[in-house]
């Protein structure tokens, strides 16, 4: 997986839904451990509350999932949870909805469309950013092509890392790892051979994403 989308940060919204108050968790998690650690704290914060309902996604993969309704009639909230998680494609990301009743029945159709839209919400308020697998890629030229020569990269939309500078620049360029080959090639060819390139190490990025 070279390339995927999570939650921006940690954080939550809340929204009113017929007198009910549903305030939705977002946290990045690593693993089922972490998860648990984080229902946990939410469970004993709200521990008042009627509803603290879970989903969850974690690994690359989607090895590790987790629906949970927590007193809700069955299906009606962990799933549609899920299910949002599943649809944008987020992973490594545990939701937990706590809900307090307001005294209106929703009804099973309204649940769903609760919890989902509980999810929906607090993901677009606290923010999704692409996690991308990059190649580091150094490139050792003279300081007369220096500034062509990171300007050009930019306008490529390739990032730039590092500069160092000694008898000669060695600059870094960050580029996602499906491109690494081309941009190799682009680079050989702008530049007519006249850099020296060295491969570095592979690390996942975070990016803006425009969803």
């Amino acid at each position: 997986m070279f390339d995927y989308l999570m939650a921006a940060k940690n954080g939550t919204h809340e929204i009113m839904i017929d007198r009910s108050r549903f305030i939705c968790h977002v946290y990045r998690v690593e693993s089922v451990e972490e998860a648990n650690m984080y229902i946990h704290e939410v469970r004993e914060m709200h521990n008042r509350a009627n509803h603290n309902c879970v989903a969850y996604l974690i690994g690359e993969n989607n090895e590790f999932g987790r629906a949970a309704d927590d007193g809700e009639p069955s299906g009606t909230a962990g799933a549609p949870m899920l299910e949002v998680l599943q649809r944008q494609n987020i992973k490594n990301c545990l939701v937990v909805v706590t809900r307090y009743f307001g005294g209106v029945k929703l009804g099973a159709g309204g649940l769903i469309r609760a919890y989902g839209s509980a999810v929906s919400e607090g993901l677009k308020a606290i923010g999704i950013i692409r996690r991308v697998k990059m190649q580091s890629i150094w490139l050792i030229c003279d300081y007369s092509l220096f500034d062509t020569l990171q300007s050009r990269i930019k306008s490529q939309g390739y990032a730039v890392g590092h500069v160092e500078y000694s008898d000669r620049v060695r600059l870094e360029a960050l580029v996602e790892i499906v491109d690494a080959e081309d941009f190799e090639k682009w680079v050989v060819e702008f530049t007519n051979d006249s850099v020296v390139v060295e491969v570095g190490d592979v690390s996942f990025k975070e990016l803006p994403y425009e969803g």
